[in-house]
C-alpha cells in the first residue's frame, strides 16, 4: 500500500507543476461560458475560465491523491476538451508517460519520456517531463529494484545513472543538470566505487569549476582520493592525489578549510605516508637489507619528524645488526 501511496504522491506533484507552470502561458487563452459562484459577503460573482481551469486541475490533483488512476485519465481528457488551448500532440505523449508511470511500471516511464523529450523539445511540457526522469532516476539510484518475469528483482543503478547522464546532457548549466550529475557522483560514493565517483566529481568540476558546485566538486575529489587509499601495503598515489586536492582546497577557501579542520585531514595523510614509507623500510629489514630499510627509515623521519612512524623508524635505526661470525644454531 505504502508503494502505490508514493507514486500518488509523486504523479500529484507534477499535477501541481502543471497548475504553477507548464499551463499558465495558454491560460489567457482560455474562453468559456461564463460560471457563478457565491462570494464571501454573499453576492453572486463571475468565474473566470482560468479559475474553472484552476479547479479542474485541483479536482484532477485529489484524484490522483486518491490512487483513482483511471479517473485521472478520464479528468484530462475532460480537461483537453474544455480547454482546447492545451491540447495537443505532446500533451498526448506527455500523458502517456504519466499514466505509465502512475501504473508503477517506471522504466517504461522513464522510455516514454525520454521519448517525449527527443520529439517535443519546445514543449510546455518539457521542464515537468526532465522533473520526472529526474524523480525516477532518483528512485533508481535509490536502490528501488525492478522485477523480471514477474519473479526476480534486479537492481537499476546502471539505469538511474544512464538516465541522469542524458538529464545533464540535455539540461547543460540549469540547475537539474548539475543536480543531475551530482546526484550520480553521490550514488557511486554511496555504494564505496570512489574510484569512480572521483572521476565524475572530476567531470563536473572541469564543467563548472566556480562557485559552490566547483567548491563542493573540489572538496568531493579530495575526499573519494583519501576514502580509496587501502593501506601501507597498496600504492601511495591515492594519498599523493588526496593531499593536493586538499591543500588546493584550503589555499582556495581558508575559511571553509578551517570549517571542517583541514589540517587535521592533512596530519592524518602524513601520518599514513609515513606508515607507508616505514612498512616499506621494515620490509627490506625483513628481508636482510639493512642499507635499504635505512634509507627509507631516514626518509620517514626526514619528510615526517613529527609522525609516529618517525619514531618507530629512529628506534628501528638503532637495532644491531645480526652478527655474521656468530654459529650457527643446528
Amino acid at each position: 500500500m505504502r508503494k502505490y501511496k508514493m507514486r500518488f504522491v509523486m504523479l500529484a506533484a507534477v499535477i501541481g507543476v502543471f497548475a504553477s507552470s507548464i499551463f499558465s502561458p495558454v491560460l489567457s487563452n482560455v474562453e468559456g461560458a461564463e460560471t457563478w459562484r457565491l462570494g464571501e459577503e454573499g453576492q453572486w460573482k463571475a468565474v473566470s475560465a482560468e479559475d474553472k481551469y484552476l479547479l479542474a486541475v485541483a479536482e484532477i490533483k485529489k484524484l490522483v491523491n486518491t490512487g483513482q488512476t483511471k479517473a485521472v485519465g478520464q479528468a484530462i481528457d475532460k480537461l483537453k476538451k474544455d480547454f482546447p488551448a492545451i491540447a495537443g500532440p505532446d500533451l498526448d505523449a506527455f500523458m502517456k508517460a504519466e499514466m505509465l508511470f502512475c501504473e508503477g511500471k517506471f522504466t517504461k516511464a522513464s522510455r516514454a519520456y525520454d521519448k517525449f523529450l527527443a520529439e517535443f523539445p519546445t514543449s510546455e511540457f518539457y521542464e515537468a517531463a526532465m522533473d520526472r526522469q529526474f524523480a525516477i532516476a532518483t528512485a533508481f539510484l535509490g536502490g528501488q529494484k525492478k522485477r523480471v518475469l514477474g519473479v526476480f528483482k534486479m537492481s537499476t543503478y546502471d539505469e538511474g545513472i544512464k538516465i541522469m547522464e542524458k538529464i545533464s546532457d540535455r539540461a547543460g548549466d540549469a540547475p537539474i543538470g548539475i543536480n543531475a550529475a551530482v546526484a550520480v557522483a553521490q550514488s557511486l560514493e554511496r555504494r564505496g566505487m570512489f574510484a569512480e565517483a572521483y572521476h565524475k566529481w572530476s567531470e563536473i568540476s572541469s564543467r563548472w569549476p566556480s562557485g559552490q558546485i566547483g567548491k563542493e566538486a573540489l572538496l568531493n575529489m579530495a575526499r573519494c582520493k583519501h576514502t580509496a587509499y587501502k593501506g601501507p601495503k597498496y600504492n601511495a598515489s591515492d594519498l599523493i592525489s588526496a593531499k593536493s586536492y586538499y591543500e588546493n582546497f584550503k589555499l582556495r577557501y581558508p575559511k571553509d578549510a578551517e570549517a571542517i579542520d583541514v589540517d587535521k585531514i592533512l596530519k592524518q595523510i602524513d601520518e599514513q605516508l609515513a606508515c607507508k614509507e616505514f612498512n616499506t623500510g621494515k620490509y627490506y629489514q625483513q628481508t636482510g637489507n639493512k642499507q635499504s630499510a635505512n634509507l627509507y627509515y631516514q626518509m620517514v623521519v626526514d619528510n615526517w619528524p613529527d609522525s609516529t612512524a618517525a619514531n618507530m623508524a629512529k628506534e628501528a635505526m638503532k637495532e644491531k645488526e645480526p652478527d655474521a661470525k656468530k654459529e650457527k644454531k643446528w
